[in-house]
């Protein structure tokens, strides 16, 4: 379909998840059915293509933030989940959908980055990696620029370790401003192609 759903019903199985996110596909939750989706095009962010504003130079040269990857992805999700945000009614992670991630995070594919203030989790984000690539699901923020915070020091760290792409599957104003951009999704498709054993 035009704008990118492609499959209604089904589970949450490992199985169905990781094949799904191999084929540039993911779920979103509308009521009580997943839905399957696979947008044209694409929000990517190119690791290499990473923008950082002065402020957030500043602000990460400042040591006032601590930032960790998989200390605390329970902690994690139920933020996403919880906290609310301007543009949303409500959210899309359902009980089914928690429990899914974390049993992904369990078996070594989904993974969150942190960022704390005085030992109090603040902000954060949680997705899914498969090969190099890094499929971004969901970020939260209790203190000013803290979703910011994580993603930006763990785009650096998938840098290091040679991540090809990171998928922020729809667009958002908020990644846009750190380097995101929309590509075509048979582009998108051709890079999990190549990146995903």
């Amino acid at each position: 379909m035009e704008d990118g759903l492609l499959a209604m019903g089904g589970d949450l199985s490992q199985e169905r998840l990781l094949l799904a996110y191999k084929n540039g596909i993911f779920p979103w939750y509308e009521g009580d059915v997943p839905l399957w989706w696979s947008p044209d095009p694409r929000f990517v962010l190119l690791p290499n293509e990473l923008k950082v504003s002065k402020s957030m130079k500043q602000l990460i040269r400042r040591n006032t933030l601590k930032f960790t990857v998989d200390k605390a992805f329970e902690e994690v999700i139920q933020q996403c989940k919880e906290v609310k945000r301007n543009d949303q009614f409500g959210t899309w992670i359902t009980d089914d959908v928690e429990n899914a991630f974390i049993k992904l995070h369990y078996a070594g594919f989904a993974h969150s980055a942190e960022t704390w203030m005085n030992d109090e989790l603040v902000g954060g984000l949680y997705g899914i990696r498969l090969g190099k690539i890094f499929f971004g699901e969901s970020m939260f923020s209790i203190a000013d620029n803290a979703s910011k915070f994580s993603f930006i020091n763990y785009v650096q760290l998938l840098q290091k370790e040679n991540i090809a792409l990171i998928d922020c599957q729809v667009y958002t104003q908020h990644l846009e401003s750190l380097g995101a951009r929309m590509i075509e999704r048979k582009n998108f498709i051709s890079l999990l192609e190549k990146s995903i054993p």
